[in-house]
């Protein structure tokens, strides 16, 4: 099974702009993920997706494979599209890999990769939430699934709710998942969503994986333990002083 590893990068990010080039510890952002990628041992080739000549310029300049793609596209997913488009070869999945995860875990990329078969629409990997402040915070989406390991519904609320029992409780009580957010594509499927209207599930939640559920697609979800960081604001650079 051919399985590409794409990176989107895009430059002009609202509240970090160019940070794909930010240096982390003596090696830009973009390289780091790029590296770490690299490390994964189920892919059969990794790509930065980026719409900048001077990240273009950068990757190329360490060795990466790098393709220009348009600035307009509306998320990760179309940019993955339009890459997968523009690189050689025939892939049976893409997997998108977060440019703002500068140490992202090769086993995250193999573990998903690993879940890929013939009859796999999309995936996607959840870890177990085990702290209060996880649980209800609106930025980290949640999901619950159901017992094939398919996705049922994500959301910015904490669900599922449990009824009877005090919110701090209810950790006790349950188990929940928070969505990571690394996602595999099957590589009709993907060709399949970029072309989908967005529907009112992804409108109140702003969670794109929302319009393939809401359309009928099936997500298939893999439990990682490993933590994800990534860096959306310049101020997120102070949670990874550790891990470089």
């Amino acid at each position: 099974m051919n399985i590409i590893g794409i990176i989107p990068a895009r430059y002009a990010s609202t509240r970090f702009p160019a940070k794909p080039l930010v240096e982390i510890g003596g090696k830009s952002m973009i390289r780091r993920v790029y590296e770490q990628a690299g490390k994964a041992k189920l892919l059969s080739q990794i790509v930065v997706a980026t719409d900048n000549n001077e990240i273009f310029s950068h990757v190329k300049s360490f060795g990466g494979n790098v393709v220009m793609t348009r600035e307009d596209h509306p998320s990760g997913t179309d940019r993955c599209f339009e890459a997968l488009e523009k690189t050689a070869g025939k892939f049976d999945f893409v997997i998108n890999i977060q440019g703002d995860e500068p140490f992202i875990h090769p086993e995250q990329i193999d573990l998903l990769a690993s879940a890929l078969n013939k009859e796999t629409e999309l995936a996607t990997l959840v870890k177990k939430i085990e702290d209060q402040e996880t649980l209800f915070n609106p930025n980290t989406p949640k999901v619950i699934f159901n017992k094939y390991k398919e996705a049922i519904y994500f959301s910015r609320q904490t669900i599922p709710y449990i009824r009877g029992a005090e919110p701090e409780q209810w950790l006790s009580k349950a188990e929940f998942y928070k969505h990571i957010g690394i996602y595999a594509y099957r590589s009709d499927i993907l060709k399949a969503i970029t072309s989908l209207e967005t529907g009112s599930l992804e409108k109140s939640e702003s969670l794109e994986q929302l319009r393939w559920l809401e359309y009928g697609f099936k997500i298939k979800v893999e439990i990682t333990t490993y933590e994800s960081v990534g860096i959306d604001v310049p101020s997120d650079l102070e949670k990874i002083k550790d891990l470089i």
